[in-house]
């Protein structure tokens, strides 16, 4: 029987400190891949921080969302483990919650959210559509920045 470990994590994310989100990103897959895990899952919207509310309408926090990812494609953060990060992505003029699998330097999938949050403290919808395409693919144009950093281009 083969076993396969699973980190999950949970981070101390701050909303816009990408920089600082970025490091502690960085931490969580070193700690997973000393552990032996071939499969790392980050919280939800790790890379720009959950809490960042109206600024996820900015293009800059999707921007700046792309660029970390980026970075943890060239810098090996990848290699070897495949890696769930959660980021905002824009498709088709639409901002959608997304969860982006890598592997390798690599982009493997990105996949939005099917339900928001959006009762109590939470007002998801405000800030993104959930994907009402159920499991049907569609491409996805990389930024400029990703297919310069991988070999992905869609």
């Amino acid at each position: 029987m083969s076993v396969c470990s699973v980190a999950t994590c949970n981070l101390n994310q701050w909303a816009l400190d990408f920089t600082g989100n970025l490091e502690r990103i960085r931490e969580s897959v070193a700690i997973a891949r000393a552990k032996g895990a071939k499969l790392r899952l980050g919280p939800e919207l790790e890379i720009p921080g959950y809490g960042c509310e109206d600024h996820f309408l900015e293009d800059d926090t999707t921007v700046h969302s792309w660029e970390v990812l980026a970075e943890l494609l060239k810098d090996g953060t990848t290699d070897g483990m495949l890696c769930d990060f959660g980021m905002p992505v824009m498709h088709h003029g639409v901002r959608y919650n997304c969860r982006v699998l890598c592997l390798n330097g690599d982009i493997l999938l990105v996949r939005p959210k099917l339900f928001l949050a959006n009762d109590g403290n939470y007002r998801e919808t405000r800030w993104f559509t959930r994907w009402q395409y159920g499991w049907v693919l569609q491409d996805l144009v990389l930024p400029r920045l990703i297919t310069e950093a991988t070999k992905s281009k869609q």
